[in-house]
């Protein structure tokens, strides 16, 4: 419990001044850089002091001066603090339309174009989706997805859904597979206890999109770099 009152006091202190100072700036000049330096801050830093290290692999492999799709398995709350401070550059991702709604949070979300998804299975909605973050890769802002959906109860992969992978297939962009696993011992799914730990991160080589004749090969390729980088157990 020690651990989250510490991830959660850290969150605060760096959280008030990033959002105090750049939130405005980012209305006033249209630069959402700052905003995004001092999250990343504020996030690596909550993680740190609750004593959360990262082992990281394949950073090296993530192209530069190019927009990539990160495709990761998601096992706990603790995978997103995790990529956005790890991946290079800037990240926007997909995310709940009613966390798009929150006080402070949801403005930072909107000025990081964060993509808003609707979980009610309309095709308008899902194309509103899709074409919004075409317009942020074509900015050079990478995606990022946890092409699961949701978080896996006991941490074995679960069936992928299509939508990023539909994605991937109209952008272009290359897909960067990533593995994720030892958040779900740190923070598990329905427990707000964090335990200090190591959470291991695998950014796996690119996966050119436009080599594949369907999405369900593209998205074949995509489970199988998942699945090299997990421990077994994990990965049906």
């Amino acid at each position: 419990m020690i651990s989250s009152l510490i991830f959660m006091a850290t969150m605060v202190i760096t959280g008030i001044p990033t959002a105090i100072l750049f939130i405005p700036w980012c209305w006033l000049t249209g630069n959402v850089l700052p905003l995004y330096k001092g999250t990343r801050f504020m996030l690596s830093s909550s993680c740190s002091m609750a004593g959360v290290r990262f082992h990281t692999e394949g950073l090296e492999r993530v192209p530069r001066n190019r927009a990539c799709i990160f495709m990761s398995n998601h096992v706990s709350n603790l995978d997103p603090p995790a990529l956005v401070s790890l991946i290079p550059g800037r990240t926007s991702a997909f995310m709940k339309r009613s966390l798009m709604n929150l006080p402070v949070l949801g403005t930072g979300f909107r000025q990081g174009e964060f993509i808003a998804v609707d979980r009610t299975g309309s095709a308008a909605a899902a194309q509103e989706s899709v074409a919004a973050a075409q317009r942020v890769l074509a900015k050079g802002v990478h995606i990022t997805t946890f092409v699961e959906g949701t978080r896996s109860p006991d941490g074995r992969m679960l069936p992928f859904k299509k939508g990023p992978f539909y994605l991937a297939m109209v952008a272009g962009a290359p897909c960067i597979p990533v593995s994720i696993h030892g958040t779900e011992n740190i923070l598990g799914k329905g427990s707000l206890r964090m335990h200090p730990g190591t959470a291991h991160v695998v950014f796996h080589a690119p996966i050119d999109p436009t080599g594949f004749a369907t999405r369900e090969e593209l998205m074949q390729a995509v489970r199988t770099a998942i699945a090299s980088g997990l421990p077994e157990w994990m990965r049906t």
